[in-house]
């Protein structure tokens, strides 16, 4: 009696459903989402304070990035079966005031990169004009403007060409990573070994404040949250109950994948220059590629670097364009709809883009620090809805009350907290970038 019980029991636990082709897909997928323009920037602040922080990282990056996009996962799967996004199942956990202030914050998440890869888009453009093509800089002024129309141009055309273009382009530019990865290893030098394990900043702060402005750079380069939400719900309706397991697989290996091949982007980079280097290339404010181009003596590098970092932030641009517009359409649409009024969308659409159009470019004239940007903007606001978000939701939604008590949890809430205290770190240790 007792073993036919056992094995009644046995076969009443479903079994975890076999890895299939939309596992690949998804793994695939998830990974060349991830990998985007923001890594060009992360091996300045991983390089700047030295072997310490450089491998504090490398422990970090890992738990930080899966157990992040797993809360987020489970928060989604946490919503009944027509939540269709991230923002039903927000409405159905917190109520529509607070799901239209989430829907705020990812504005202000993307927004401001937004602003941030016009700056970088600038600064490539005139990098390359002046050190591989050996011109004087044109007017910042005139360059912006023709940069960013270039941008807008090319966003009024089909976006559905538009994404597809971007697609393809996803796995070319981690094959460059990678490529330039090894590419540099001839001009690895051991001189981060010989310096002090905690380079000192600018500002004279040692470690904790490097950690301090690491992590928020960390936060937004290996963010890849807006894929997260038509990842599970695809899943929760292909495998139903067995979903969250499933989607915790696919997130380990691309995230497995993410990490190893960004890690050894930085590391490569990181023995290829010094510390000084990277402060250089911050002070600049300049992606790694552009840096690179510029420091070695190598044509294949200075001409490879430039084009592959304009044609990456580029990119990103637009991607995050498209991801802004709608959060501005939406939160417009909120408030005229509160007044009693109504406009029609192209309208709406046309405003936004030269809304759009006037604030990129007027930021890319101005030319504030990207990396000091993303420390103290975008990184901490990422944060608090990659991270935080989801750690709440378990504490106060009971359909995620299975996940209360995990280690992780804590690890997350952690990180999350030192990401979003960084917009502090301007009033408590103000320098200049």
């Amino acid at each position: 009696m007792e073993i036919t019980k056992a094995s009644t029991d046995a076969q009443a636990i479903p079994s975890p459903p076999a890895w299939s082709k939309t596992d690949t897909f998804w793994t695939l997928g998830l990974y060349g989402t991830a990998i985007g323009a923001g890594v060009l920037f992360l091996p300045i602040n991983a390089g700047i304070g030295g072997l310490l922080p450089l491998l504090i990282m490398a422990i970090i990056a890992f738990p930080m990035t899966f157990f992040s996009h797993q809360g987020m996962t489970r928060f989604v799967l946490s919503g009944n079966s027509k939540c269709n996004n991230i923002t039903d199942v927000i409405k159905e956990h917190f109520g529509y005031r607070i799901g239209n202030l989430i829907t705020l914050l990812y504005f202000f998440s993307i927004y401001p990169i937004l602003l941030v890869y016009s700056v970088a888009i600038t600064n490539t453009v005139e990098s390359f004009i002046v050190h591989q093509l050996g011109y004087s800089a044109p007017p910042r002024t005139l360059l912006a403007l023709l940069l960013i129309v270039g941008l807008m141009i090319i966003i009024w055309l089909d976006k559905d060409i538009i994404i597809k273009l971007m697609s393809v382009l996803v796995f070319p530019f981690i094959a460059v990573l990678v490529f330039l990865s090894f590419y540099l290893i001839p001009y690895w030098s051991s001189a981060i070994f010989n310096a002090p394990l905690v380079q000192p900043q600018a500002n004279g702060n040692g470690l904790l404040s490097t950690i301090w402005l690491l992590i928020p750079v960390m936060v937004f380069s290996f963010n890849h949250s807006p894929i997260i939400s038509s990842f599970a719900i695809y899943k929760r309706e292909e495998c139903g109950d067995q979903a969250e397991s499933k989607c915790s697989r696919v997130l380990a290996c691309s995230h497995l994948m993410m990490v190893l091949t960004v890690m050894f982007f930085v590391f490569s980079c990181s023995f290829s220059l010094t510390a000084e280097n990277m402060q250089e290339a911050k002070q600049q404010n300049i992606s790694i590629l552009s840096y690179l181009g510029n420091h070695f003596d190598n044509p294949f590098i200075a001409s490879l670097g430039p084009i592959i970092a304009f044609v990456a932030i580029a990119k990103s641009f637009l991607g995050h364009y498209f991801g802004a517009s709608e959060g501005f359409n939406s939160l417009l649409s909120s408030v005229l709809r509160s007044c009693g009024k109504e406009i029609s969308t192209n309208t709406m659409s046309k405003w936004i883009a030269v809304f759009m159009m006037l604030t990129a470019w007027l930021v890319a004239i101005v030319n504030p620090s990207i990396l000091g940007t993303i420390e103290t903007l975008g990184g901490p606001i990422i944060a608090m809805l990659l991270f935080l978000m989801p750690m709440y939701a378990i504490i106060k939604v009971q359909a995620m009350a299975c996940y209360r008590g995990l280690a992780s949890n804590y690890f997350v809430w952690i990180v999350g907290l030192i990401a979003l205290t960084a917009i502090l770190y301007k009033l408590l240790y103000f320098s200049p970038p």
